[in-house]
Formats: structure tokens, sequence, C-alpha cells
């Protein structure tokens, strides 16, 4: 009776450890900064994360290890207006053991002050809904909330995204999910810089901190011909993060139909407002 009942409560441990832990796979780790394509524009991302060192059990029942995994979406935007533009997302998995998964599907709306680029102060906000696939998360649907608020002057730039994510259903909850990057500007569109990624849990009543995920990553940005790239190594600090997990964002704008180069507000490079890349000419003036 006495292993029955010890064996009971190990159960119950487990269960509500793994019901602590994030109930959904991340496949965009990325600060956003507020720029966005050209009116008329498309720009696409792919984004990679692959897992070094993760967690060796699924975060929840149903769900994949991240350890050893593969982690990424492409991502096709389009320029709606100066301060408005739409993506969509198509995320997939490469599980540890070699098996590919589909999620579902993203679809994602920026409204941004207008160029953000050439503004030492810049700031917007992007709502981005999601159909979520059992093996990546708990719930189906999600809505996240990404405020953006960042400074920069010609060495610097800083950017905030206090993240709120709602998810629904019979697991659904308010997580914060804040994102923060520091980013030192070498010239000639190369970056390198620290980012920092969390997730707290529910509002209101926070993980304790050895479960929340805590993890720093340090970036770089740069251009191939006209390839825009970033790349990124992150250190998890809890153990309720992954503890190694290297990330690759790979991004192109195509030109805006019937305009010239030197007639685009932001130039045919310039990728989307959830790029870190397109950046403020030299020596232009900052906006008020």
């Amino acid at each position: 009776m006495g292993s029955e009942w010890g064996a009971r409560v190990a159960v119950a441990i487990v269960l509500a450890t793994l019901a602590s832990l994030p109930a959904r796979a991340v496949d965009e780790i990325q600060v956003y900064n507020a720029e966005i394509a050209d009116v008329g524009q498309w720009t696409i991302e792919q984004h990679l994360n692959y897992t070094f060192l993760g967690h060796t059990e699924p975060d929840f029942p149903g769900g994949f290890p991240s350890n050893h995994s593969l982690q990424g979406t492409p991502e096709l935007a389009y320029g709606m207006a100066k301060w408005w533009e739409l993506g969509f997302y198509f995320p997939f998995a490469l599980t540890g053991n070699g098996e590919f998964l589909l999620d579902g599907g993203k679809i994602r709306s920026l409204f941004v002050v207008p160029d953000a680029a050439k503004r030492d102060f810049f700031y917007g906000v992007n709502f981005e809904l999601s159909y979520q696939a059992p093996p990546f998360s708990q719930s189906r649907y999600m809505l996240e909330i990404r405020p953006i608020i960042g400074w920069r002057n010609k060495e610097w730039e800083f950017i905030v995204n206090p993240i709120v994510d709602l998810t629904f259903g019979e697991f659904g909850q308010q997580d914060f999910v804040p994102a923060v990057r520091l980013a030192r500007n070498l010239g000639e569109d190369r970056f390198i810089g620290v980012e920092y990624y969390a997730d707290l849990g529910q509002i209101g009543s926070f993980l304790p901190f050895e479960q929340q995920s805590h993890q720093i990553f340090a970036v770089t940005d740069f251009k191939v011909d006209k390839l825009d790239v970033e790349l990124g190594l992150g250190y998890g600090l809890t153990p309720g993060s992954d503890r190694l997990v290297a990330k690759a964002i790979l991004g192109y704008a195509f030109p805006v139909p019937g305009q010239k180069k030197d007639e685009s507000d932001g130039g045919s490079t310039s990728l989307s407002m959830a790029s870190p890349l397109a950046r403020q000419a030299p020596g232009m003036p900052p906006l008020r």
C-alpha cells in the first residue's frame, strides 16, 4: 500500500512539474524593432532555432522534447501602409528523433510609427493570432500582444518588447514573456549585441524562479549581398530554460513593383519590422 501511495505521489509531482513549464514550442526568437516593409513590398524571412542542450522530456503531455530539436518558420510579410504590415507564418519542427512535424499557422498585424528606421525614438504594437497543432501547444489558439518601444543613436540601440501571450480553452492563461535587445552599431550594416528572453508564466501568479525561462543571447547582424543575416547563441540561466540554443534569421526584401531602388523610402533591401537588420542610413538626422 505504501509503495502504491508513493507511486501516486511521484506521478502527481511529475504532472505538476509539467504543468508549470511552458506549454508551447518556440519557433521564433527575435526582438521586434518597429521597422516594416515599404507599401506594396513583399519580404521573406526564415527563422531557425536549434537546441543543443534542452529539456529531455516534453514540457506537456503530447509534446516533444526540445533537446536536439530544430524549430523554425518561414515568414512572408507585405507592406499595407506606412504604418501597417501583415505577416504570415508556417511553423515546423524536426525533433531529436528525426520526426518532421508541421504546426498550424499564424497571421500578424503590425502597427508602427512611420519611418521607424529614421527615428531615435520609435514604437509600435504587434497582434499575432496562431492556430497551433497538438505537438506544439496544449492550446489550439493563441493571441500574442507585443508592444515595441525603442531608442537608438549612431552607436547604440535599445529595444523592449513586453509581450503578453493569451491562450484559450482548457489550458488558457495569460503569460508574460518579455524580450530585450541592446546592440552596438559597427557601421556598414554590422551589429553586435545582447538579447534577453524570458517566460515568467501566468500574469498575477508567476512561476517560481527556477521554473521560469531566462535566456541570454549573444547576437550579430550583417549583410551578405542582398541577404540579411542574424546569428545568435543563447544560454539558459534556470532549470526551466533550454540550456544552449543557436538561432539564425535569413531575410530578403523583394523590390517594390514599378518602383526604382532610389525611389524607395526604406530601400529595396529593408526587411519588415520583425527584422533587426533594416537600419537608419548613416548621417541621416532623426525624425521628431
